[in-house]
């Protein structure tokens, strides 16, 4: 079997551009929103939720067609806890401060509509190739936004990138005032609409 062809590119490209979670769908925008004040948590709850995602989608191919139809929902929420769980705990040994600043967000992944949609739409259709690679594009278009969403916020909002300094104290002396909005949840909502609306006009052509 074939490991690249038209079909698993278009699973792992669509959702970048023609199918993305947020920008076309408009899924998951209440964790965009929750996490981005910063760039570095943004940067992690999107590798967080692309692995989740990629190997989530693997497990429930896999057993697909074991699955009773009438329980499916209930054992998609058991492999997403699980791995929401092991993400959870490494994050804790490994990136403390930033598992932190993430809070509650990490175990909110379960709930995640492009996570389950996912699932339900793709993964119990598909084989486990192609559902890991619809994962991984999945995850990566949510985790664009993220990233574009906290580095706007963090620069405008505290003249920093990663925590480190990017507006010169010389700026401040002459009066530069960072941007106390940018900190703020609504100004997440604004800039995701902006971004949205960016990438409607300029980048997507309905078919």
């Amino acid at each position: 079997m074939a490991l690249w062809n038209k079909q698993y590119k278009e699973a792992l490209t669509n959702p970048l551009n023609l199918d993305h979670p947020i920008l076309i769908q408009v899924l998951g925008i209440c964790s965009a929103l929750a996490v981005t004040s910063q760039l570095k948590p943004a940067i992690v709850m999107g590798l967080a939720v692309t692995v989740i995602t990629a190997f989530a989608n693997v497990i429930i191919s896999l057993i697909r067609n074991t699955i009773p139809n009438r329980i499916r929902i209930v054992v998609q929420l058991v492999v997403v806890a699980t791995l929401v769980t092991i993400v959870s705990q490494v994050l804790k040994a490994f990136a403390y401060d930033v598992s932190v600043q993430l809070s509650v967000y990490v175990g909110l992944i379960i709930t995640n509509c492009i996570l389950m949609g996912r699932l339900e739409a793709f993964a119990m259709q598909n084989k486990p190739w192609p559902s890991f690679l619809d994962g991984i594009g999945n995850g990566l278009g949510y985790a664009m936004i993220l990233v574009i969403v906290g580095a706007f916020r963090e620069f405008f909002g505290r003249g920093s990138l990663l925590g480190f300094q990017i507006i010169p104290d010389s700026f401040y002396d002459f009066g530069y005032i960072n941007n106390g909005m940018m900190t703020m949840p609504a100004m997440a909502l604004i800039l995701v609409g902006c971004v949205i609306w960016v990438h409607r006009a300029y980048f997507y052509k309905e078919k």
